[in-house]
Formats: C-alpha cells, structure tokens, sequence
C-alpha cells in the first residue's frame, strides 16, 4: 500500500499517478502498487520539482515508511526508531 501527498501537481503529474492509483480528493493518490512502480513514481514526483509526502507499507515497528521531497510545512523527525511529523 501506498499514499503520495502533493502539493500544488501539475496536470501531466497528476495524470502519470493516476495511471496507477486513485485519486480520493486532488493532490493526494492511494494503491497498492510494487516497490519498483512506487520507487519510479516517486522519482516522476522528485523531478516534477514540488512538495510531496510519501506513506508506504515496511517492516518497520511502525508497519511503514516515510519519505519527503520539496519544502513541505512539516518534516519526518525519527525518534528512536519512530518517525514522527513535526510542525515547522
């Protein structure tokens, strides 16, 4: 499982996500997709130069994963091993 959070996407990002997973309310996509589809999407999103946040299912404590590009209002802080949001 997999969310991507985007802020401020352009037509053409938005229409390469949802190519692979819904879209519930603008900016933000859900779906199950595998690591190398996620891992590829991501890049599309890192190169489209925007603020994003992606959530996908680990094996970590937590059960997932964060990663963040841009300049985002928030930031993942790790706190002995549990990643946290922090307000900036």
């Amino acid at each position: 499982m997999v969310t991507f959070v985007v802020e401020s996407a352009s037509d053409s990002l938005c229409g390469e996500l949802t190519r692979w997973l819904l879209e519930p309310k603008h900016g933000v996509f859900v779906g199950n997709v595998n690591a190398m589809v996620r891992e590829k999407l991501w890049d599309k999103i890192q190169n489209a130069k925007t603020s994003a946040i992606m959530i996908f299912s680990s094996d970590s404590e937590q059960g997932y994963s964060l990663k963040m590009t841009g300049e985002p209002k928030r930031c993942v802080v790790d706190i002995e091993g549990v990643e946290l949001i922090k307000i900036q």
